[in-house]
C-alpha cells in the first residue's frame, strides 16, 4: 500500500515537507516487524516453527511463536493515524502506515520530517530487547530467530540505506556465550548498538549485579558496541488495582529509566570497563541532573557514595559512560550543562504515540530555539553520530 491508498477514515491527509531547521538523528524509532521477517531465515529443520502471522477470531493479524500469541497494541504503529481511531488492540497491516514495516518507506517518511539518520528498535514481537526470542522454550530455536531477526534487519533495511539507518541488533540473552558471539557477529557487519533490557531480573534474567553478564559487557567493550536500554524493555512500573494502566505506565517512563540508569550504574559495569557506552532510550532527561545531585550528596555528604568504585565519584563515571535522549523536555532542557551537553540527543518516536512525526522539526524549534546554534547542532545530531560512529550528511543544520 502506498501513502496515497490510505483510508480516509483512518489516517490524517498525507502532510507536507517539512521545512528543515534541524539535521536530525533520531536515537529511538521503532520497525514493525512485517510477516515475511524470517521467511528463509531460519535453519531447514526449525524453518516451520519459525513466529508467523495469522488471523485471529476478530480478523487481527497476531504474532503466534512457541505456542503463544503477541500482538502489536494501538500506540504501537500510529503515525499519521486519526487519534480517536487509535485504541488498545491488535492492528492490520493493511491499517499501519507502510513506513512501519517498509524501508523505503521510512525513508520517505524520514525525509519528509527532516530525519538524516534513525536507530530502530524491535516492536512487540521482539519484545524491544530480543526477549521473546531469548524466553524460548526450545534454545536452539530462540537462538535461530534472534538470529535470523538481525539477518533481516541488516539484510533488508542496513544495506540498502547504510547513510540512513543505524543498524540496532539484539543478542540471546538466554546464553551469554552464545549472546557475546552474536553481539561479535553483528559487529563485523556494521552494527552499531544492541538492545539489552533494562532491568533483566524483572523478565526471568539474572540481574546486572551477578557475573552472568560479563561475556556480553565484554563483547559490548571489544567491538565499541553501544548497550541501548529502552524504555519498556523489561514490563512496565507496578500497576496498583484500578489504575488506569496506559497512561499511568507512560506517565512513569522517566521513572523506569532513572531506576535502570541507577542499576547499571551501581553494578560496577562501567567501573570495571571505562570505555563502556549505555544509552538510555525513551527515558527524557528530566531526572538525570537530579541523579547526578543525587550521587554527589551520597559522597560528599553521606560517605557511603564510594563502595566498589575504587575512587572514582559516581556522578562522574555515569557522566562518562552514559548518554541520554529526549523528544524534547522543554521544562528540563536548561539542564543541560549538568548533564553535559555533549550526552544528550534526540528522538523521534516514529511510529509510536509518544512520537514527533512528522512535525519534529518544529517541535524541536519551539523547545530549543533559544539554546545557541553549537549546542543544538550537538544535540540534534553531532552526539549521536559520534556515539553510533555514523557519518553525517555533507551539509548539517544548523
Amino acid at each position: 500500500m502506498t501513502t496515497t491508498g490510505l483510508r480516509s477514515d483512518l489516517f490524517l491527509p498525507e502532510p507536507e515537507p517539512r521545512e528543515l531547521r534541524f539535521t536530525v538523528i533520531s536515537v529511538d524509532d521503532h520497525v514493525v516487524e512485517p510477516p515475511h521477517v524470517f521467511e528463509g531465515r531460519l535453519p531447514v529443520a526449525l524453518q516451520d516453527r519459525a513466529p508467523r502471522v495469522v488471523e485471529d477470531e476478530h480478523g487481527h493479524q497476531v504474532w503466534e511463536f512457541d505456542g503463544q500469541r503477541h500482538f502489536q497494541v494501538g500506540q504501537n504503529a500510529v503515525a499519521g493515524r486519526r487519534p480517536e481511531t487509535v485504541r488498545i488492540e491488535p492492528f492490520r497491516f493493511d491499517e499501519m502506515r507502510p513506513g512501519c514495516y517498509d524501508v523505503e518507506a521510512r525513508i520517505r517518511d524520514m525525509d519528509l520530517n527532516g530525519v538524516w539518520a534513525s536507530v530502530n528498535f524491535p516492536s512487540m514481537i521482539t519484545g524491544f530487547c530480543g526477549r521473546v526470542y531469548s524466553s524460548c522454550s526450545d534454545p536452539e530455536l530462540g537462538l535461530a530467530v534472534t538470529r535470523a531477526w538481525n539477518d533481516w534487519l541488516h539484510d533488508e533495511w542496513y544495506v540498502s540505506h547504510p547513510d540512513r539507518i543505524i543498524p540496532l541488533g539484539i543478542t540471546f540473552l538466554a546464553d551469554p556465550e552464545q549472546g557475546a558471539e552474536e553481539i561479535r557477529r553483528n559487529a563485523e557487519r556494521g552494527f552499531r548498538t544492541v538492545s539489552l533490557p533494562e532491568r533483566p531480573h524483572k523478565i526471568g534474567f539474572p540481574s546486572v549485579f551477578s557475573d552472568e553478564w560479563d561475556p556480553i559487557i565484554r563483547a559490548c567493550v571489544d567491538t565499541d558496541t553501544v548497550i541501548s536500554l529502552h524504555v519498556g524493555s523489561s514490563g512496565v512500573a507496578e500497576m496498583p488495582p484500578g489504575s488506569p494502566m496506559v497512561q499511568l505506565a507512560a506517565t512513569l517512563f522517566g521513572q523506569l529509566s532513572l531506576t535502570a540508569c541507577a542499576e547499571w550504574l551501581w553494578s560496577g559495569y562501567p567501573v570495571r570497563y571505562p570505555d563502556l557506552k549505555i544509552a538510555m532510550s525513551e527515558g527524557g532527561i528530566g531526572w538525570v541532573a537530579m541523579l547526578l545531585d543525587r550521587l554527589d550528596n551520597i559522597v560528599d555528604r553521606s560517605g557511603y557514595g564510594f563502595s566498589g568504585f575504587e575512587g572514582v565519584r559516581p556522578a562522574d563515571v555515569l557522566s562518562r559512560n552514559f548518554w541520554f535522549c529526549t523528544l524534547d523536555d522543554p521544562s528540563t532542557i536548561d539542564t543541560r550543562y549538568r548533564i553535559g551537553v555533549d550526552r544528550i540527543m534526540v528522538e523521534v518516536d516514529y511510529p509510536h504515540g509518544d512520537g514527533t512525526w512528522p512535525d519534529t522539526q518544529e517541535v524541536l524549534a519551539r523547545a530549543w530555539g533559544h539554546l545557541p546554534d553549537d549546542e543544538l547542532a550537538k544535540l540534534t545530531h553531532e552526539n549521536a553520530a559520534k556515539l553510533f560512529r555514523h557519518p553525517l550528511a555533507e551539509r548539517c543544520l544548523p
